[in-house]
């Protein structure tokens, strides 16, 4: 086997094990760079249908790409919804990924239902790609319980809306909000948090209109 013959091989395997990959933005640019191997080694070749079906699986990708990027800060793709901690539909949510749950917040349990705890779906159209809880803790601090992104959009942190794009927590009278303790893989570095411990904490700015 000549090294033309294993670069086709590696970009059908790349190809395949993009497809295997539950997060958007990985498996599009997985493939993507799958086509593009497969682009050049079909041309030289010579397998010309080949060429073309790669050729238009890559522009493909970067159509799906693109729209990807450039809509993963916009405030009119995800939506913030708040809902009541009892929310049957939140604790459906919460059941369906309990498990990913358990990976990336190891401890975490449903919170009791109370009028100091606060509960927010994030929403892209109708599908839920994200769960924050919090509940309320003394010298104005919101501690979050559960910052929570389904695999699918994990690569894009639609959380993000939930601290800095809403006034969801500064209308309350909130002054920082400060991350769930022992959180795998936290993200908060990217959306202006500060580290303290174990945690991150963000610094609210007062809320503006409050009589």
């Amino acid at each position: 086997m000549n090294w033309l013959e294993l670069l086709g091989w590696a970009g059908s395997a790349l190809l395949v094990w993009s497809l295997l990959q539950t997060r958007l933005l990985r498996l599009r640019a997985l493939n993507l760079v799958g086509c593009l191997i497969l682009i050049g080694y079909n041309a030289a070749v010579q397998v010309w249908p080949m060429v073309g079906l790669n050729v238009v699986l890559a522009v493909i990708n970067v159509w799906y790409l693109r729209s990807m990027l450039a809509t993963r800060h916009d405030a009119q793709t995800y939506q913030v919804v708040e809902v009541g901690v009892d929310d049957q539909f939140l604790a459906h949510t919460l059941r369906v990924h309990a498990a990913d749950i358990a990976r990336f917040n190891p401890g975490f349990r449903p919170p009791p239902a109370g009028t100091d705890r606060s509960a927010f779906l994030v929403l892209r159209a109708d599908e839920v790609v994200g769960v924050v809880l919090s509940h309320a803790e003394p010298a104005g601090t919101a501690q979050i319980d559960l910052d929570y992104v389904t695999p699918r959009f994990r690569d894009l942190t639609p959380g993000e809306f939930v601290y800095r794009r809403s006034s969801l927590f500064t209308d309350r009278g909130f002054r920082r909000v400060v991350s769930p303790p022992g959180m795998v893989a936290p993200y908060y570095h990217r959306l202006g948090f500060r580290p303290d411990g174990d945690t991150y904490v963000l610094d609210l700015p007062p809320a503006t209109g409050r009589g």
